[in-house]
């Protein structure tokens, strides 16, 4: 499957992600914070071994919600980052930019 953007076709999410023209630096680390994000808190709810469903009964956040944040339909409020956290051991903090 491809798609077409302002007249150039892409393949992959990696054609698009590394196309300079159409996402900012700023987009960019914003998706990458994304993905590193979920795939922390993934990482730590399969670490305690517990299911998206009983990470849903611990945290108050229903199952659907937990699996569309898990698999990036959906961009995660902060109420519910701290929600499905909290069970999990975790907090959100803001740190300073390794970049900087």
């Amino acid at each position: 499957m491809s798609i077409k953007i302002k007249g150039t076709k892409y393949t992959t999410f990696n054609d698009i992600f590394n196309d300079e023209h159409l996402l900012s630096p700023v987009e960019k680390d914003a998706i990458n914070f994304e993905i590193d994000l979920i795939g922390k808190f993934i990482e730590a709810r399969e670490k305690m071994g517990i299911s998206q469903k009983e990470l849903s009964l611990l945290s108050g956040v229903k199952q659907p919600a937990i699996a569309r944040l898990e698999s990036m339909r959906a961009t995660p409020q902060i109420d519910t980052l701290f929600k499905v956290l909290k069970p999990l051991g975790y907090t959100l903090a803001i740190v300073p930019d390794k970049k900087r």
